[in-house]
């Protein structure tokens, strides 16, 4: 059963997080990015973490999401209105996007913690304080890989968001 539910899980938020990036319209797209986030959640929960899945819904589907669909809103973004951008600025994004995501990657594999087998030590892994313990040392590298993308996500809603000015 947990199988299935998994499984149907990944679907839907796989299924999600394209209709998120091929959506035309920015609303759409935030909304399925909120069911991304709902079925993230439901990952936790299947791993038995329901700290983290209470916390992911509150902070990403919550609090993100509303001030992401406040952005758009006051952005008022009409596709009709919006000047293209040059194909030599589009090649140089991908480019930059690619070197990053491969630095990010390749940065990753090398620090890769083994997988030792599994011993039970009756460490309460639920509680905050164990939490902490071994996101701020055993993953600090992902957490940092993630803060640096919420960074870059940051810088490019800023550009994306900025009028090229029309010469009239």
């Amino acid at each position: 059963m947990i199988e299935i539910l998994f499984y149907i899980l990944s679907a839907v938020t796989l299924g999600s997080a394209f209709l998120t990036i091929l959506s035309k319209n920015p609303i759409h797209s935030a909304i399925w990015l909120v069911v991304c986030f709902f079925s993230i959640a439901g990952h936790y929960a299947l791993l038995n973490s329901q700290f983290l899945a209470m916390v992911h819904i509150i902070v990403y589907s919550g609090a993100i999401m509303i001030l992401m669909l406040f952005t758009i809103m006051l952005m008022n973004l009409n596709i009709s209105d919006e000047v293209s951008k040059p194909v030599v600025t589009k090649i140089v994004a991908t480019v930059c996007f690619c070197l990053i995501g491969f630095f990010l990657v390749s940065a990753l594999a090398q620090t890769a913690p083994t997988l030792e087998t599994y011993t039970n030590t009756g460490v309460d892994f639920q509680s905050i304080q164990v939490l902490g313990k071994v996101l701020l040392n055993e993953f600090v590298l992902p957490f940092e890989m993630a803060a640096v993308l919420l960074l870059m996500a940051m810088i490019g809603a800023v550009l994306i968001s900025k009028k090229d000015k029309k010469t009239a």
